[in-house]
């Protein structure tokens, strides 16, 4: 049983049950002082998607936020490892600054 699924209020369950389940690829790994994301897709595109995914998963259960609005963002980068971070890093700067959150799904 999920750790989470203990503390759900009543809204948070029949968000829960409302929508499919969130096909996660993803893991958190151990690491000292931060959490690591480790991810994977069949497409480097659905591994960006579930890397961001997994972010904001550990922020919250994102089965249990009510999907309401679409967002672009752009990111560039020089690299892949710059661009991947770059692109988290654009997807957390709209979470603090416009208190938008992706709930379900994230698309490259």
């Amino acid at each position: 049983m999920d750790d989470r699924a203990l503390d759900l209020t009543e809204q948070q369950k029949k968000t829960k049950a409302k929508y499919p389940a969130i096909n996660k690829k993803y893991e958190y790994l151990d690491h000292t002082a931060d959490v690591q994301l480790h991810s994977w897709g069949e497409t480097l595109e659905e591994a960006f998607e579930q890397c961001a995914m997994a972010m904001f998963g550990y922020m919250t259960d994102t089965e249990t936020v009510e999907p309401i609005d679409t967002i672009e963002v752009e990111s560039e980068g020089d690299d892949m490892i710059s661009l991947l971070y770059h692109f988290l890093d654009d997807w957390l700067y709209k979470f603090s600054a416009d208190q938008f959150f992706v709930p379900r799904v994230s698309t490259v």
